[in-house]
């Protein structure tokens, strides 16, 4: 194959991988704009609430390294359809329950326990989506193009993030579970679409026999990533899972008028992601962490917005400066990963990486819905306290890669 047709190859791959991303950040966010106020017609507490999505994001992240390890065995996209068909089953199942508790079907207490289960299963298999996909741009980028690649990933998943929401929250005036069944429906397109038209990654398979990567948490190369990462995420899930209530009890809203208000605020913070990954990130090449060291000073400045905030234009605005911080910080930090390790250790480290975002949504949520319960504005200010030390360690991180740079040159 000629150098031409290599390129070739290789932007049609990467434009068919970044349309089946806008499908999948639909599916990942449709649930939020609804999860609260669907839980609270039910009648669970916010902290049960939690509750369900910090299980099932323990799932994701025990058994997203795995799916990881077998991308490099199985192909990326067999195990990107595997999270696909996973998503769809999985989804069905959970909006049922759902459906069947709301009608009296389920008692309270009976239905929460079959959530919490559909929800493991369900998570436990779509964790196989995002390490494959992270894996599949490594794949298809070299070195020096490799953080733009995890930038253009993110771009896409927040496109799908843009038009979720804000269809979740026009879908639940019809009813609060039509949103559930919607994205079951897109992910089963989104399967199909790849199944006919992505190609095979060209990363090379590992063998049967042979033994693939095994990355640890522990791995020099990646623990300054990890902490970062665990921690900024663990900050983001508190704040996430408990921005619904705080939007519902702030405004004075409905069920549904809080589907649809929080819907459109989450649709604005994944379009400043968007503006910031295709107007900034692609358009300037920084390191990792000068990356980071540029986005946590706006996501400090949107916590301390929401913990103060009254109004809706205040909320809205925190929301968006969130979505410009987390916009550049996602991709800065799965590009470090990435970059940390070889070209063998790929599938891997986006396991490894990929987890970092659910074992922070694993512990967040349980403490964001805690701390919710006794001060609304308790979440926000305790986030914020987070990032501050974590904002050191970047820039501490960011002078010392300076001078290792500095020093090779």
């Amino acid at each position: 194959m000629t150098d031409l047709s290599t390129q070739h190859s290789l932007r049609y791959s990467r434009a068919i991988l970044l349309t089946s991303l806008v499908g999948m950040g639909f599916g990942f966010t449709v649930l939020f704009a609804i999860l609260a106020p669907l839980g609270r017609e039910v009648g669970f507490s916010e902290f049960e609430i939690s509750i369900i999505i910090a299980t099932s994001s323990l799932a994701v992240f025990l058994t997203s390294p795995r799916w990881g390890r077998l991308s490099d065995r199985w192909g990326r996209k067999k195990v990107l359809l595997i999270g696909l068909i996973g998503y769809v089953i999985g989804t069905l199942v959970f909006a049922s329950v759902f459906q069947a508790t709301l009608i009296g079907a389920l008692a309270p207490s009976i239905g929460f326990i079959a959530l919490i289960i559909s929800r493991v299963a369900h998570a436990s298999v779509m964790s196989a989506m995002m390490p494959s996909a992270s894996a599949y741009m490594a794949d298809i980028t070299d070195i020096s193009a490799r953080t733009k690649g995890m930038g253009a990933v993110g771009a896409a998943t927040n496109l799908g993030n843009i038009i979720g929401p804000a269809a979740g929250g026009l879908l639940a005036g019809i009813t609060l579970l039509t949103p559930l069944w919607f994205a079951a429906g897109l992910a089963g397109i989104t399967a199909l679409f790849v199944f006919i038209w992505l190609p095979e990654s060209p990363h090379k398979r590992i063998t049967r026999g042979t033994k693939s990567s095994r990355l640890k948490y522990s791995d020099k190369r990646l623990v300054p990533f990890i902490v970062v990462g665990v921690s900024m995420f663990m900050g983001m899930a508190m704040v996430q899972q408990t921005l619904a209530f705080r939007f519902q009890d702030v405004l004075s809203l409905t069920a549904v008028e809080t589907a649809q208000t929080f819907g459109l605020a989450m649709g604005l913070s994944a379009g400043a992601s968007l503006a910031s990954q295709v107007f900034i990130m692609q358009r300037f090449d920084l390191r990792p962490f000068q990356w980071l060291r540029f986005a946590m000073p706006l996501l400090i400045l949107a916590f301390g917005c929401m913990a103060v905030a009254d109004s809706k234009s205040m909320l809205m605005g925190a929301m968006i400066m969130q979505g410009a911080g987390m916009g550049v910080a996602g991709p800065a930090f799965m590009a470090g990963c990435s970059l940390a390790v070889s070209a063998e250790e790929q599938g891997a480290v986006a396991g490894v990486a990929g987890s970092c975002g659910p074992l922070g949504f694993t512990i967040g949520p349980l403490i964001g819905g805690f701390l919710y319960q006794i001060e609304p504005a308790l979440p926000y200010w305790f986030t914020l306290a987070v990032y501050l030390p974590v904002f050191g360690f970047v820039l501490w991180m960011n002078k010392k890669h300076a001078r290792h740079n500095s020093r090779r040159a």
